[in-house]
C-alpha cells in the first residue's frame, strides 16, 4: 500500500487534507523535520498564509532539501495553496523570496478588480484543464473547487500549467512537471472532485 506523508507546516490546512487523504483509503504520516521519509511513495506539502514567511519557517527546520531530495527521487509530490507557490522559482509576496525551484515560475499578486472581483479570491471557482495528466483522470472538466488565495502563479512554460481558472485574469490554478504537481485552490475542501483529484495523486506512479 502507498504510504502518504503530509509536511507539518506552521500555517496550513493539515488536519483537512490528513481527512481527506484518510477518506480515501490511506493512512497518512504527518512529517516533522526529525521524519524519515525513505519508506514514503507520496509527499504532500499543504499551506495557507504568507509566501515569505512560510518559506522562512520551512529553511528554518531543514526541509527545502528533504522536499527537492525527495522530489529529484521521481517519487510523487504534492503541493497544495501556498504549498504550490512553493514549488516556483520565486515568489513576490512581502518581497521577491526564492520558492524551492521545482517548476520555472513566478508567483505574483492577483490584479485588483472592481468590487465584484475583489482580492484575495475567496470561494467556488471552476478549473479547465488544459493538458491531460493521470491525477486528472476522470475528473469532470470544468468543476468548481475552492480557493482562498491572493497570489497566482505564472509559468515559464506553458507545458507545466495543467489548468487554469479566470478571476479577473487567468492564471494556472494546477502546475505540473515530471513528478511534481500542485493545486491553487484546496481539493480537500472541493467536495468529490477534488477528493477524486486526491485519490489519483495518492495512487499515480509518478509517470506522465
Amino acid at each position: 500500500m502507498n504510504e502518504v506523508g503530509i509536511i507539518k507546516m506552521p500555517i496550513g490546512n493539515l488536519q483537512s487534507v490528513l481527512n481527506a487523504v484518510y477518506e480515501n483509503g490511506l493512512d497518512p504520516v504527518l512529517l516533522d523535520p526529525t521524519s524519515d521519509m525513505d519508506s514514503l511513495t507520496h509527499l504532500i506539502m499543504p499551506g495557507v498564509g504568507h509566501f515569505m514567511a512560510v518559506k522562512a519557517q520551512l529553511d528554518a527546520d531543514g526541509w527545502p532539501d528533504k522536499v527537492r531530495a525527495f522530489a529529484a527521487s521521481g517519487r510523487p509530490t504534492l503541493g497544495i495553496c501556498v504549498g504550490m507557490q512553493l514549488l516556483a522559482t520565486t515568489g513576490t509576496e512581502g518581497r521577491e523570496s526564492p520558492g524551492l525551484d521545482l517548476i520555472p515560475a513566478r508567483v505574483q499578486r492577483l490584479a485588483e478588480g472592481n468590487e465584484m472581483l475583489r482580492v484575495p479570491h475567496v470561494g467556488w471557482n471552476s478549473v479547465e484543464f488544459t493538458r491531460p495528466h493521470p491525477v486528472l483522470s476522470g475528473v469532470r472538466p470544468g468543476a468548481d473547487y475552492y480557493f482562498v488565495h491572493s497570489y497566482a502563479m505564472q509559468t515559464e512554460c506553458s507545458e507545466h500549467s495543467l489548468g487554469e481558472t479566470v478571476y479577473g485574469q487567468r492564471f494556472t490554478s494546477i502546475v505540473g512537471r515530471d513528478n511534481v504537481i500542485g493545486f491553487q485552490f484546496h481539493p480537500e475542501k472541493s467536495q468529490i472532485n477534488g477528493l477524486k483529484l486526491l485519490d489519483n495523486f495518492c495512487n499515480w506512479d509518478g509517470k506522465c
